[in-house]
């Protein structure tokens, strides 16, 4: 009897780190809320681990996924914004400008989740991730979205920028953490970015 518990009970593990395996990241994130609402002593230990999964960035890695997603649109894409709708008329640019838009939106969102967990470094990394992204299209003239959006790459730099350098961090002891304005390193924009020295005059 007792080996015969002891596999049913190697089984219900078995069965448990199973669905563990399953779950989606929205589930996921919900049981480790969860369990750290339970067990408060191991919230140190899961803010350490999350530090370090997301320590490392490069802004390279960044930069070649901003790339792929701007260009991944064809004539089919536009054709399905552009045109006449129930709602009236869409432009060929306007429609190629929120395909841009959309694409490169999911990349700012994770810079300012950065800063706003005062990942700092991280977000600088991101920022420049996306600068070189957009800087590697800007001139994508067989591109036949890029075409009909050819200030977007510029554009989308500058917005980036004004979420990068003004976005709070995270919250000290209940109060909202100073805003400061964050500046680019000339050197990077030397080497990487050199069309665009403008980024540097950006803001006061």
């Amino acid at each position: 009897m007792a080996g015969k518990d002891a596999k049913r009970k190697r089984n219900r593990e078995g069965e448990s780190a199973n669905v563990l395996d399953k779950l989606d990241g929205a589930e996921a994130a919900s049981v480790l809320r969860k369990l750290l609402e339970r067990h408060c002593e191991l919230r140190s230990e899961a803010e350490a681990i999350a530090r370090g999964m997301l320590a490392e960035i490069s802004p390279f890695s960044v930069a070649d996924d901003v790339e792929n997603a701007l260009l991944q649109f064809d004539y089919d894409d536009l054709n399905g914004r552009a045109g006449g709708h129930s709602w009236g008329y869409v432009e060929p640019s306007e429609a190629a400008a929120e395909l841009l838009e959309e694409a490169v939106e999911p990349f700012v969102s994770d810079m300012k989740r950065y800063l706003e967990m005062d990942l700092e470094d991280q977000a600088r990394q991101f920022c420049q991730g996306i600068l070189l992204g957009l800087y590697r299209v800007r001139d994508s003239g067989n591109n036949d979205i890029l075409n009909w959006a050819p200030d977007f790459p510029g554009e989308a730099a500058a917005n980036a920028l004004e979420v990068w350098s003004e976005t709070g961090g995270a919250e000290r002891e209940g109060a909202p953490a100073k805003k400061r304005r964050r500046r680019l390193s000339p050197d990077f924009v030397r080497e990487h970015v050199p069309d665009w020295d403008w980024v540097l005059k950006l803001g006061p």
